[in-house]
């Protein structure tokens, strides 16, 4: 079993599952997660829909996105994943209002969403099952209206003239809580002896007579003594590692840049996308609904492209409202959502869950309300690369083939909840040498090695 010490800094959904699998080969005691958030997935991974594509995903994530989905599926029906973080099977459908879609514009479509916020939905499979119709008449009707009834969603206030329909085959969309999912592969990971410092950052590193990296120097916060003035300080702690991985999500440029000060300026080439979100409780959405399944709808507004998603356990879901304005703060979870847009968010909702009219919000209970920032590159797909040494700066190395390495997984974008099991599996084969499970190949850093001397 591989005993090469390793350090992941970034406890998100992509760290917890790459330190989850890193395990199954590892011995877990070598493998130490960083986390700088006072408070565990207080970002994307906790606030992010969880909706999961097996094949709406770009030639260069294909591969990825079946096996993610298929070890969403896998891990589900092994741990009860329905039961402990809302595993389902969904419809995902595509709604349009009367009003809508008569201007005649092309939709977007793909990896668009990424660079100004239209819907996901885009990236869906052109040919569609089927549609229905509110409206209609003659002997056709009662047939209208069971194939209605079977794609609608109960909760979705439908009006004479609208249109639901199918946007993804059968078996191919599902949906989780992300904070749940999160929580358990976290409580597998320390369950298996991995270690866990929180709230802490990586501060530098110890090098050997040859410049090889041999450990990492972390520094987490203590908490002030009974009487005293009450500031907080930090203490230190080198642990030993010759394998360093980074999944900090939408942080990871700043911790790779703080870690290896004589790097590349552009070295990892990520920024984020602000998104915020809005869980309700609906009257018309209960627990003896959800054997009949759930839906994820997308739609479009006249201020953003909304999406939806009916969890099990009562809430639905409520987001599509993305900015790339919104600065990343300096520590997860340490910004509120902004008050405009959850109002905007509110009213939405009304207009197309509320049973009281345009901008009711009505009977619809907030339960949560949510700011988080997706990773975004340039190019609009992630990486999953080893950093070549001479990216790292100052003529740091590190030590050859599976003994060492800087490894970094970032930039998913919307993708993140969809592609995280397989992310990690993925990253955890190469940080060990074993054969990949998907090719990502085209998912390396694209970077020039001008670094500073």
């Amino acid at each position: 079993m591989d005993a090469t010490p390793t350090v992941i800094l970034g406890a998100g959904i992509i760290g917890v599952s790459t330190a989850y699998y890193l395990s199954e080969h590892q011995d877990p005691s070598t493998i130490h997660i960083v986390e700088s958030a006072p408070e565990m997935f207080s970002s994307a991974s906790g606030y992010a829909g969880g909706f999961l594509a097996r094949d709406w995903h770009v030639p260069a994530t294909a591969e990825l996105g079946i096996l993610s989905f298929e070890e969403h599926r896998r891990l589900a029906e092994k741990f009860g994943g329905r039961e402990k973080w809302g595993y389902s099977v969904t419809l995902a459908v595509g709604y349009e209002a009367p009003s809508e879609g008569v201007s005649g514009k092309k939709k977007k479509r793909g990896d668009d969403w990424l660079r100004d916020g239209t819907s996901r939905a885009d990236a869906a499979p052109t040919s569609s099952p089927g549609s229905s119709s509110s409206g209609g008449s003659g002997a056709g009707d009662l047939a209208v209206e069971e194939a209605r009834d079977a794609k609608s969603p109960p909760w979705l206030r439908r009006r004479d003239g609208d249109r639901v329909e199918v946007v993804a085959e059968e078996g191919t969309t599902a949906q989780v809580d992300p904070l749940l999912l999160c929580r358990f592969l976290l409580g597998e990971c320390v369950n298996r002896g991995v270690k866990i410092h929180q709230p802490a950052r990586a501060v530098g590193l110890e090098k050997d007579s040859e410049g090889k990296m041999v450990g990492v120097v972390i520094a987490t916060a203590s908490s002030p003594p009974s009487g005293s003035d009450g500031q907080s300080s930090e203490e230190t702690i080198t642990v030993p590692c010759s394998r360093i991985i980074i999944t900090a999500g939408a942080w990871s440029g700043r911790v790779f840049k703080d870690l290896f000060p004589g790097s590349s300026k552009d070295a990892i080439a990520v920024k984020s996308l602000a998104g915020h979100s809005v869980v309700f409780k609906s009257p018309r959405w209960y627990r003896e609904l959800e054997s009949k399944g759930c839906h994820t709808v997308f739609t479009t507004s006249e201020e953003f492209a909304p999406e939806i998603f009916a969890r099990l356990g009562d809430g639905i879901y409520f987001a599509g409202l993305n900015s790339a304005d919104i600065p990343l703060p300096e520590v997860a979870g340490s910004v509120k959502p902004h008050a405009e847009a959850i109002e905007l968010l509110k009213k939405t909702a009304g207009d197309i869950m509320g049973s009281d009219g345009p901008g009711k919000v009505n009977n619809l209970e907030v339960i949560r309300e949510g700011l988080c920032f997706r990773p975004v590159t340039p190019w609009g797909l992630p990486i999953i690369s080893r950093v070549p040494d001479e990216v790292l700066g100052h003529g740091l190395g590190t030590r050859s083939g599976t003994q060492g390495g800087v490894y970094v997984a970032t930039g998913h974008g919307p993708w993140g909840i969809s592609l995280s099991l397989g992310t990690g599996k993925v990253l955890a084969e190469m940080v060990q040498g074993r054969q990949l499970s998907a090719d990502v190949g085209a998912l390396g850093l694209r970077v020039s090695a001008n670094c500073e001397a």
